[in-house]
């Protein structure tokens, strides 16, 4: 932790100790970590960074934590040329930041890692959050690695497959009569009532959001240290397409990549838009919703970071949309049958917007864009519905095959 000087608020900018705060006292802003970058420009280099290990913890300098934890070791997954796609959508080059790869599914991994690790530097034994789902499945199979007792809370109507992976783990899991942003409020309640416990999404937070920034600097890596032109990032709470940015101005403040801006657009469901709904009208107002969508995963009505995620939107030339929920099961189909990635909701949410932008020609043919897919389709499995299955039906004979592919219109082998 060398190279962090504190913590300073995103409003007011008043500095802070690296301690487990998340919230101003003086505006009520949020924070973030300060980090001293002369000095880590002066000690990290493309080398040291390429000699490290195949996780998140190569960037370990640019991280808010001693040393890497003992955990599942997320990151590093694949970026995936998606030439088909791109050719479906009328798009040049097309990069998809496969996080389905993680140790739990989803990119959540790479955030509660880094939460964790600070947590226990902090003295904390108990790992707690509010949770859609995959950050539920992070947090208790991150504590189980790290011999952490666990309690999870969670919307009651959340995707059946998420709640087996993480109750499997053996901890608490908490299901609550209400949406996210219920669940998010007794969080928060209970922050103050279990100050030992580290609630990675609340009094963790500020450490817990820059393990997304991780998904900046692979991508930059995996394309020889060169940004992107565009990325097209899922939003829910609003925090990792902010990171994201982050992630990429970072590396070019400390020499490791050339200075220019990254155009960063946003992706959510019609059914919870709040932060597209604002882009849209041009308002600052980040207005609160309530949810109604299947991409339950960014079902966040209120998001933390929504003003944030629409001010670096804005900023950096990029765009929001909102997708309804036949074409993200649309777009689910789309990369599937393309690439051969299975994404859950909001990866169609991603790729659906990623289509909606092609079309209006905010993404450009010229541009090599990334779409960073968040979580693997068998989480949300369910949402998917009887539309898909056998295309056949047969007796267990020859006969019965070739009758069946001669009705279908194939030919006999």
């Amino acid at each position: 932790m060398g190279f962090v000087q504190g913590l300073v608020c995103r409003e007011c900018h008043r500095a802070f100790p690296a301690e487990a705060l998340h919230v101003c006292d003086y505006c009520f802003g949020p924070l973030e970590v300060a980090y001293d970058y002369d000095a880590i420009a002066a000690h990290v280099d493309r080398e040291r960074i390429a000699a490290g290990p195949p996780t998140i913890w190569r960037y370990g300098d640019l991280l808010p934590v001693r040393a890497a934890g003992a955990d599942l070791n997320p990151g590093f997954t694949p970026l995936v040329r998606a030439d088909r796609l791109a050719a479906a959508l009328g798009l040049g080059e097309v990069w998809i930041k496969d996080d389905t790869r993680n140790p739990t599914g989803s990119f959540k991994d790479r955030v509660v890692a880094v939460a964790l690790t600070k947590a226990r530097e902090l003295g904390f034994k108990v790992a707690a959050c509010a949770s859609t789902g995959n950050l539920a499945n992070a947090v208790a199979a991150a504590a189980a690695r790290a011999g952490m007792e666990s309690y999870v809370f969670i919307p009651a109507n959340l995707e059946r497959a998420k709640i087996v992976t993480t109750a499997v783990f053996g901890g608490h899991v908490v299901a609550v009569d209400g949406n996210y942003d219920d669940v998010n409020r007794l969080c928060a309640e209970l922050t103050s009532e279990r100050p030992d416990w580290a609630f990675v999404n609340v009094n963790v937070r500020t450490y817990y959001a820059e393990g997304s920034k991780t998904l900046a600097f692979e991508v930059a890596e995996q394309l020889g240290w060169e940004l992107p032109d565009h990325v097209v990032v899922p939003v829910g709470s609003g925090s990792q397409l902010t990171k994201i940015h982050k992630g990429f101005t970072e590396l070019a403040r400390v020499g490791l990549v050339e200075d220019r801006s990254v155009r960063i657009s946003g992706a959510q469901a019609e059914g919870c838009a709040p932060v597209a709904t604002a882009f849209r009208s041009g308002s600052d107002q980040v207005r609160p919703v309530r949810p109604d969508t299947i991409a339950k995963s960014i079902a966040i009505g209120n998001p933390a970071d929504g003003w944030y995620a629409l001010d670096v939107v804005r900023r950096s030339g990029g765009a929001l949309a909102a997708v309804s929920d036949e074409a993200t099961l649309d777009a689910i189909g789309l990369l599937a049958r393309t690439e051969g990635i299975f994404a859950e909701t909001a990866g169609g949410v991603t790729i659906a917007t990623l289509a909606e932008l092609a079309h209006t020609g905010v993404i450009g043919r010229d541009e090599r864009v990334v779409a960073y897919v968040t979580g693997n389709g068998l989480k949300t499995v369910e949402a998917l519905g009887p539309s898909l299955g056998p295309s056949i039906v047969i007796a267990p004979t020859l006969e019965a095959f070739v009758a069946a592919e001669q009705a279908a219109g194939g030919q006999p082998s």
